[in-house]
Order: structure tokens, then C-alpha cells, then sequence
């Protein structure tokens, strides 16, 4: 094993008391914390609208037996690379029944989007579908992913999340995200996942993204390896 390879497959590196890498399996490397990332002065909404659960802290689409918890940043690439290999096994297994998916999204990497806030931003946008339309929430997470843009640069515009709801036919969000009310929820998730508990998992607290986990058991394999996480998803 090569010595990049050893770094890549330790555990979390602390330095200062900030996280900086985490590695989950071979070859797994996930989004980490930022130092400075921005805090909302918004109330932080409560209760349910549509697919959301404010107070329960995710996002719930399906209801099978089986639960599903991913935890998630907007722009982590690592994020986008689980996704597009086994985001369709997922949406699959909700629409048969198999799985009750519970989305986490998260805002690490705010302070990778020059002053933006786009991680809280595309979290909020993906919180106002989920409540306007449910059925289009994995279908509008999925063009998060295809349009996802660069960690440094300014990510996209309000006006352009708008407008890939409105091309899966979502009920205008513009007012919704405006509000700033969805952004201060997602960055009150990141500050609870950072510090814990998560509730029924084998974890006690998110030290970077994505984090699977299928029954509160985290997977621990390749986020690139389709087939190891379909085992991993059915024999739990």
C-alpha cells in the first residue's frame, strides 16, 4: 500500500481542534468541516411541511422497513460521486417500497463558495422542493449533483436553483428561498450532526460527508462501488 494510500484509509485528522479530512474504507474520502462556515439569525422553522421534518432534522422520502440515512453537502464532490453511482439503486428502492430515505442536508462547505453561503443555499433550494412538491425532491437532488458547481467558486445563483425547479415542474420556489428560513435549518443540522448524538446509529456524531447509513449501521465501502453498496443496502 502506498503511502498516499495509508493517508487516504486513516481516521480522522484534527488539527487545532477543526476538522480537516475524514477517510471511511479504501479510497474513500469525504467533505469536511469548514473553520468559519456562516450561522443564519433566522428562526429555525419547526414542525412538517410536505416531505420535511424540521424537527426531526431530515428529509423523508418512501416508507419501507428499511431506513436509510444520508447525510450530505451540496457541493462536496464526494457527495456527487456517491450519488451518481448509487443514487438510482436508492430512488429504486423507494419507489418499490424497500427503503425509507431520509435525506441530511448539511453546509460544510459554505466557506468554500467565496462569501455565498452555496452549500446553505442549495440546501435550502432542495428543503422548498421537498415541501412544495415531494415527489420531485430526488429528482431535483440529482440535478444538484449534475449541475454541481466548483468548491471555491461562487456556486450558482438563487435565480438559477429556481429555475431547475421550475424544469422539473415545481411549483415556483423563489419566495421560499428568499425567506432565508431553510438555510438557518440546514446549518442547525450541521451544527447538531458536528456535535451529536446521531440517534439509533453506530456513530455518535457527522465528521464529514456523505455518511450512509442503512439501520443506523454506517457503510464503510467505496462510494464508487455499486455493487458493494447494493449487498451492503440488502443485507441490512
Amino acid at each position: 500500500m502506498s503511502r498516499h494510500r495509508r493517508i487516504l484509509t486513516r481516521a480522522l485528522t484534527v488539527v487545532g481542534g477543526a476538522v480537516l479530512a475524514l477517510s471511511i474504507g479504501v479510497g474513500l474520502t469525504a467533505c469536511s468541516a469548514g473553520a468559519s462556515a456562516p450561522t443564519s439569525t433566522v428562526p429555525v422553522p419547526t414542525g412538517t411541511s410536505g416531505a420535511v421534518h424540521f424537527d426531526d432534522g431530515f428529509i423523508e422520502v418512501g416508507t419501507g422497513a428499511t431506513t436509510v440515512d444520508v447525510y450530505f453537502d451540496p457541493l462536496c464532490p464526494y457527495c456527487q460521486e456517491f450519488d451518481l453511482t448509487n443514487g438510482a439503486t436508492l430512488a429504486a428502492a423507494v419507489d418499490d417500497g424497500s427503503i425509507t430515505l431520509r435525506l441530511h442536508p448539511l453546509t460544510f462547505l459554505d466557506p468554500s463558495s467565496n462569501g455565498t453561503a452555496y452549500s446553505s443555499r442549495a440546501a435550502a433550494a432542495l428543503t422548498c422542493v421537498a415541501e412544495s412538491d415531494p415527489d420531485a425532491t430526488l429528482r431535483y437532488l440529482t440535478a444538484l449533483y449534475k449541475n454541481q458547481p466548483h468548491e471555491g467558486s461562487d456556486g450558482l445563483t438563487d435565480k438559477k436553483l429556481v429555475s431547475m425547479a421550475d424544469a422539473l415542474g415545481v411549483s415556483d420556489i423563489s419566495s421560499c428561498l428568499a425567506t432565508g428560513a431553510n438555510q438557518a435549518w440546514a446549518q442547525s443540522l450541521t451544527q447538531q450532526a458536528l456535535k451529536g448524538p446521531i440517534k439509533d446509529a453506530d456513530i455518535t456524531q457527522i465528521k464529514g460527508t456523505p455518511t450512509v447509513l442503512v439501520n443506523g449501521i454506517s457503510y464503510t465501502g467505496s462510494i464508487t462501488d455499486a455493487k458493494a453498496f447494493k449487498k451492503f443496502l440488502d443485507s441490512h
